[in-house]
């Protein structure tokens, strides 16, 4: 039994999406040094805490999804060259993950405990948002990739179908984040550094091969206009 054409494009873009941001946001990872920062406090503490960095997160990714690109557009950016920036950064960040995740990860743990606040601020709430939410679990890295999928839609794919399949791995995102973070001592007990080391290694494996197909996809639309400028010439 086939899906409705809706539900095809919904689930493709899905596929398309939630394997990049999976892997530019790698929560496994970023659970070693949330553990760090919610150590010794109350359980329920810490699922509100995972709950309401999960949503803020969801918020971000969702902005840069349904109005990134239009924000760029309203500056003169076209499609192409955004792709092809998106790209680059993409692909730039996943080379730094994949060659040496150890300066990642010390730049994660930096923007999450703040210096040692994070883990003395008497109500942790406070840091839902920043550093939490934003920088540390989506950064400028996820922003780029979310704005690069919202410019990503296939030629014979309704957009609407697209966004609301792309709004769908946000969502499922931010509900792995929120249950990884809940149980984040349960996650580096099981893993240990090494295992989560081997997982970002792979994400960034991903998502460099994603960063390199949306910079492939800036540079076929650019030809494509070429050619279709010459033709008219």
């Amino acid at each position: 039994m086939s899906l409705a054409p809706g539900l095809g494009n919904m689930l493709s873009s899905w596929l398309i999406a939630f394997p990049a941001l999976f892997s530019i946001i790698n929560p496994l990872g970023a659970s070693l040094i949330f553990a760090q920062a919610t150590e010794g406090r109350d359980r329920r503490e810490v699922v509100e805490l995972a709950r309401q960095v999960a949503l803020n997160s969801l918020g971000i990714m969702l902005v840069s999804i349904w109005f990134g690109s239009w924000i760029l557009g309203f500056f003169g950016i076209s499609i192409n060259a955004l792709r092809i920036t998106g790209g680059l950064v993409v692909a730039s960040r996943a080379w730094l993950m994949l060659l040496q995740p150890e300066t990642s990860e010390a730049r994660k743990e930096k923007q999450a405990l703040q210096g040692g606040r994070t883990v003395t601020t008497p109500d942790l709430r406070e840091t839902a948002f920043f550093p939490l939410a934003m920088p540390f679990t989506v950064g400028p890295g996820s922003i780029s990739v979310a704005i690069a999928l919202s410019s990503s839609t296939p030629p014979n794919m309704p957009t609407a179908d697209y966004y609301v399949g792309v709004s769908a791995a946000a969502t499922t995102m931010a509900i792995v984040v929120a249950v990884v973070y809940a149980y984040a001592e349960r996650v580096v007990a099981m893993l240990g550094v090494t295992g989560t080391r081997i997982v970002s290694r792979l994400a960034a494996l991903i998502l460099l091969a994603i960063g390199v197909q949306i910079l492939a996809s800036g540079v076929e639309g650019f030809l494509v206009e070429a050619l279709k400028q010459a033709k008219a010439a």
